[in-house]
């Protein structure tokens, strides 16, 4: 088990590296961050030669880092909720791209992980990689059937650089949730149990095989959006062997409008295969960014890299397409109710009361482009009025609001005159229609004359909280008791008060990011 000085001078040397690049500003001047991680703070930049004036550059904090810390900022840039908007803007720009791990280590994994030649599974590797990121670089390559090829390869050693950095972050979220308030409300624990789960799956590249083959089959019947196929032979799990996808990038709009592919409709279509995805499959690709999705020939969207992938259970997608149709159609006391439904919302809080802060979100957006008002906004719209209403973090939804801001974000550079709303509406409306039936005209009816019954008795109630899939959200992650560093018998009273400080993760930079409403 790691010391906690180890994790203390960990945590230390990434604030240093913080306050070198200005990234500790907003933690300083933000009213909710604890006392003692205010004045670790300041230490840190005193250590660093930093003052407070200097222009805040958090993309190059985190590649500084390293590989673990890039992984969390591109996280970190959907939440402005928690890092401000200046920060989550400048995160945008951070791009998950290493310097080349050389090709005699790429063969050598190759090789030692396969046990057999490289030649006697590629009649052709080219040394370049055509990307290198922080988990994994890819080569491409000719099999020795003759298929062209992309060959993904777990960088050397990245598995144990991730597991070290991730016990830090364990570490810092049970010192920062035990200070209570604010930071016990967004609760730092499980977010990294999630970051931690979603890390380690994409760190096995079985996974990510198989992630893909079963979002090939979920999108067949989805015209216009493909899946490469797994060469399953080539593939385990630190190397994975896919189709070699030719095409343009989904971000090169000049590159598109020269092929002559029509923009507008590219947009639309790949808002429907998120939704497609989320609502119809629950299950989706949560790792949508620019380079990640390409055009064809033919028009087709093609997605690659699915080591993040994310599900939501048939009941939570029912109140997410009643959630989005309610907004679009301006119904926010049926909204309001499914946030108490799902047990979002404490119930001590008034119904109607919620439903009025929404209609203070939603109405201002209502019938405008994107250009004017997006899905983000909204999203910090609603962020805004979770500590009026107690409402908790929602981890198990985390990736679902990031991908909503990623397929906003390049639908938008498509067609800057889309409207999310309009689009998603009809689907939305007739997937409801299709799922619940006309029955669920008459069950509106009974809800609304007879919602005094519908309403179970507090012990009953009590007893559901404690069954496996109460409210919208799965079981949380069980949470291993964790010894906090002022529990510890032995040792300096200093060094337990220097521990808890250095355990706000404000270090980090905001690290812990919270669910879909906050």
């Amino acid at each position: 088990m790691t010391r906690h000085t180890t994790h203390i001078w960990r945590l230390l040397g990434w604030g240093v590296t913080l306050a070198r690049h200005g990234a500790l500003v907003g933690i300083e001047n933000d009213r909710n961050t604890p006392a003692p991680v205010r004045r670790l703070v300041k230490v840190a930049r005193w250590i660093s030669l930093t003052g407070k004036g200097r222009k805040p550059d958090y993309a190059g904090a985190f590649r500084a880092i390293g590989p673990a810390a890039i992984k969390l900022g591109q996280t970190l840039a959907t939440r402005p909720d928690l890092v401000g908007a200046e920060a989550a803007h400048n995160l945008l720009a951070l791009q998950d791209k290493l310097p080349p791990v050389p090709l005699a280590d790429i063969r050598h994994e190759i090789e030692s992980t396969f046990e057999r030649p490289l030649e006697a599974m590629f009649a052709s590797f080219e040394s370049e990689p055509v990307g290198a990121a922080s988990v994994a670089q890819v080569h491409r390559a000719v099999t020795t059937e003759g298929r062209t090829v992309a060959v993904k390869i777990l960088r050397p050693g990245v598995r144990e650089k991730f597991t070290r950095d991730i016990a830090t972050y364990e570490w810092a979220a049970a010192h920062l949730e035990a200070f209570g308030g604010e930071a016990s409300r967004l609760r730092p624990r499980m977010v990294i149990a999630n970051f931690k789960r979603w890390t380690m799956s994409e760190l096995d590249l079985r996974r990510e095989a198989a992630s893909a083959s079963e979002l090939a089959e979920q999108m067949h019947a989805f015209a216009g959006y493909r899946v490469p196929g797994i060469d399953w032979e080539r593939t385990n799990g630190r190397v994975m062997t896919l189709d070699w996808i030719d095409g343009i990038k989904i971000s090169d709009n000049a590159a598109l409008d020269a092929a002559g592919h029509n923009r507008k409709d590219l947009a639309g279509r790949l808002v429907l295969a998120f939704l497609n995805q989320a609502i119809s499959g629950g299950f989706f690709h949560a790792d949508m960014h620019q380079g990640n999705l390409f055009v064809e020939a033919s028009g087709t969207i093609t997605a690659i890299d699915f080591g993040i992938m994310g599900r939501i259970d048939r009941r939570a997608r029912q109140w997410l397409a009643e959630i989005l149709y309610g907004l679009t159609t301006g119904n926010y006391r049926r909204v309001a109710e499914i946030h108490f439904e799902a047990q979002y919302v404490p119930s001590y809080h008034s119904v109607a009361e919620f439903a009025t802060a929404l209609r203070a979100v939603g109405e201002p957006m209502r019938g405008k482009p994107v250009s004017e008002l997006s899905v983000g906004q909204m999203l910090d719209g609603l962020f805004a009025i979770t500590r009026d209403f107690d409402m908790q973090t929602q981890p198990h939804l985390l990736l679902l609001q990031k991908t909503m801001v990623m397929v906003e974000g390049i639908a938008t550079q498509l067609d800057p005159s889309i409207n999310m709303w309009e689009t998603a509406a009809p689907y939305v409306r007739d997937w409801i229609r299709d799922e619940l039936g006309p029955e669920a005209a008459i069950a509106d009816r009974i809800r609304e004359n007879v919602k005094t019954l519908l309403r179970l008795p507090d012990l009953v109630k009590r007893i559901d909280d404690r069954l496996p899939g109460k409210g919208g959200a799965p079981e949380d992650v069980p949470l291993a008791p964790f010894e906090l560093i002022w529990q510890k018998r032995r040792g300096p009273a200093w060094l337990g008060y220097f521990g808890a400080a250095a355990a706000g993760a404000a270090l980090m930079a905001g690290t812990f990011a919270g669910g879909l409403w906050g």
